[in-house]
């Protein structure tokens, strides 16, 4: 099941409303699956983006589920204001946690799918054996930091070990990529396995954003080995390849937390799926 997150490091952050509306899809046009938000602290990498404050403008006007992509340092501390937030998944760096399985259970027990993010130079290996805990694995196809940069063709490898890792173990867990995602090498990251696809240039700097999701989604769609790491819906006709999926409550991983009880609930008229509230 295919899903395009654009990235708002690439939107006008002056018009953030606007630019989230760009992505938004009606009733004449499916638009994105999620809204990507890259927080850096200048010091995990080598730039300053923003922080909770502007998650939570993105989620004040946005009803698209929101990912945050936690690029800071002592991300044991701070992802849980993000799920406190609201964000729909919160994905700190391996590199950046000390007791990610911790970490993992505490973002489930807000009410917050977990995600955990690797380097290009990072191994799967760190991550291999506590991979249950999580619902996304993100895999960088650029060094993170930046976007506009070139897909680093050489985690290709690495993102195929990954989805044999995940089906060798029925592990109910997404493959993201994030870096460099354009029209064509969406296709070969497809084929090697990942399903969620995070693209900042491709979709924002476009004159149609909608029309750039629309062919993202298609061109993923027609590559993707099959499996991609979930049950597959019946196939459609070729017209019907940009419809944006209905997303199950379990995209997330949202029906089978412990220490939470979700009320899920359509947020928006492409079928996403969003917590509603939760109760300890």
């Amino acid at each position: 099941m295919t899903a395009i997150h654009p990235s708002i490091l690439n939107c006008d952050i002056a018009h953030l409303a606007d630019e989230l509306g760009r992505v938004t899809g009606d009733d004449g046009a499916p638009g994105a699956d999620g809204i990507h938000v890259d927080v850096m602290d200048n010091h995990f990498v080598p730039n300053l983006s923003w922080g909770l404050p502007v998650v939570e403008a993105v989620l004040a006007h946005s009803s698209l589920p929101v990912d945050a992509h936690l690029m800071i340092c002592d991300a044991d501390r701070w992802a849980p204001a993000y799920a406190e937030a609201g964000c729909q998944i919160v994905t700190p760096h391996a590199e950046a946690t000390t007791a990610p399985v911790r970490l993992a259970r505490e973002l489930h027990r807000l009410g917050a799918g977990a995600g955990i993010a690797l380097r290009p130079a990072t191994p799967l290996e760190a991550v291999a054996d506590v991979l249950g805990e999580f619902d996304l694995l993100l895999l960088m196809t650029v060094e993170p930091g930046f976007g506009g940069q070139s897909f680093i063709e050489s985690m290709l490898p690495k993102i195929r070990r990954a989805r044999e890792l995940v089906g060798a173990r029925g592990l109910d867990l997404r493959v993201q990529v994030d870096g460099g995602i354009t029209a064509q090498t969406i296709e070969r990251a497809a084929e090697a396995g990942a399903d969620v696809f995070v693209a900042g240039s491709a979709v924002y700097r476009a004159d149609d954003a909608l029309a750039a999701i629309c062919e993202l989604r298609e061109a993923a769609s027609s590559h993707c080995h099959g499996a991609c790491g979930k049950p597959q819906r019946r196939s459609r006709s070729r017209e019907h390849l940009c419809e944006a999926p209905v997303m199950p409550p379990h995209y997330w991983g949202l029906d089978c937390y412990t220490n939470a009880t979700l009320s899920l609930c359509e947020v928006s008229t492409n079928g996403m799926w969003c917590p509603d509230h939760v109760t300890s």
